[in-house]
């Protein structure tokens, strides 16, 4: 009888588990609220191998916002890919519909409101203005749209942060409507 030969996960396949582990649980609790025991329990190893893969919590936070990050690039290249006008305004709604979509992943959505919670701390706050920069850079680059409409752009889509947050997207209340209009 020939018995199985468990392989041996790569480093890049455990920080790959990890992330995908730390952005279920950071969203849930945040950068405060979350020890990086939780996470390595939750990823199935050692905290001890989890300080191997990332020297400590705030370099791994870090590192959630830049994979978030690369993730809103991903979506807005996808996007772009689809568009069939060359108006900043048409492209840009394009780029609202892909986003609405994107947040519908609620750990992506939560992982970005808390990582501007935790702004506060000097390294994460580095990280989340730089995602911000590139997001900004990217989408002005890919659209041609003016500042003025850049910012509608992303004062829009931080709306849609809250308004999916908090749900209310499911509410049927005029408060509620006008967030959403």
């Amino acid at each position: 009888m020939t018995g199985k030969v468990r392989q041996r996960s790569t480093a890049e396949e455990r920080r790959q588990t990890v992330m995908s582990t730390a952005i279920r649980v950071f969203a849930a609790k945040g950068y405060y609220g979350t020890s990086t025991v939780e996470v390595a329990q939750a990823a199935g190893i050692s905290q001890g191998y989890l300080y191997r893969l990332y020297a400590d919590k705030e370099a791994l936070f870090i590192a959630v916002v830049d994979y978030c990050s690369q993730r809103l690039r991903d979506n807005v290249a996808a996007a772009m890919a689809r568009v069939t006008s060359t108006d900043p305004e048409a492209v840009l709604d394009q780029l609202r519909v892909a986003y609405r979509q994107l947040i519908d992943d609620r750990d992506l959505l939560m992982v970005l409101m808390q990582a501007n919670c935790a702004a506060g701390v000097p390294a994460i706050g580095e990280a989340v203005r730089q995602c911000y920069a590139t997001q900004v850079e990217y989408v002005r680059a890919a659209s041609g749209a003016t500042d003025e409409q850049l910012r509608r752009y992303f004062a829009d889509s931080l709306l849609a942060n809250v308004v999916s947050a908090v749900g209310a997207d499911a509410i049927d209340a005029p408060w509620a409507r006008t967030l959403r209009a």
